[in-house]
């Protein structure tokens, strides 16, 4: 098994490590040509989605992600991922990668100092550790979407079948448990 991570911008690193705790091969997307790497999932980063986007056209991945993406490969989006994923953002016009029947809320918690750290339930997995770092939500879901946590009745992670979204960072935690619930997702993809 091996995990593309987008490494245009934001907390990559921290992503590759998680998935080297878990003994799983990953490698750096910052390319077009990176994609001829055969690779079973994609993670997607938290920072600035505006950046990622906009690199995501200039650096001509925007199509052929988004293809993977409709086409079954399994993905990982948090914070920010979760909104290139979005179909919908409720208080921004513009569309990134538009893959997941959800509308998000940006920068829903407020600036750098509204960010937070608590305990939810993550279903299938039971209490983690949650950081939301000038993080989303999910305002709504729709068709096949499933809810998987939330906190203080808000959405903060969602799963419409190849496609996993959560508005925090697990990869700023020591927790493993939502890493190895995307893992277990590509596994089973590929079994």
């Amino acid at each position: 098994m091996k995990i593309g991570v987008l490494s245009l911008q934001g907390a990559f690193a921290e992503h590759r490590k998680m998935l080297s705790m878990l003994n799983v091969e990953s490698f750096e997307i910052r390319q077009k040509k990176d994609l001829d790497t055969d690779f079973d999932g994609l993670i997607i980063p938290g920072g600035e989605s505006t950046v990622q986007g906009k690199l995501l056209v200039e650096l001509d991945l925007f199509e052929a992600l988004q293809k993977k993406i409709l086409e079954g490969l399994p993905v990982f989006g948090t914070c920010a991922g979760l909104l290139l994923l979005s179909k919908k953002i409720e208080n921004d016009d513009r569309r990134h990668l538009a893959t997941m029947d959800i509308k998000a809320v940006r920068n829903a918690y407020g600036r750098q100092l509204g960010s937070f750290h608590t305990q939810g339930y993550f279903d299938g997995i039971g209490e983690i550790p949650m950081t939301f770092i000038r993080a989303p939500y999910i305002a709504e879901v729709y068709d096949k979407t499933r809810v998987l946590a939330t906190v203080d009745g808000k959405i903060v992670a969602a799963q419409e079948g190849n496609q996993l979204a959560v508005a925090f960072h697990p990869e700023l935690t020591d927790d493993l448990s939502v890493h190895q619930y995307f893992v277990d997702m590509v596994r089973r993809r590929i079994a």
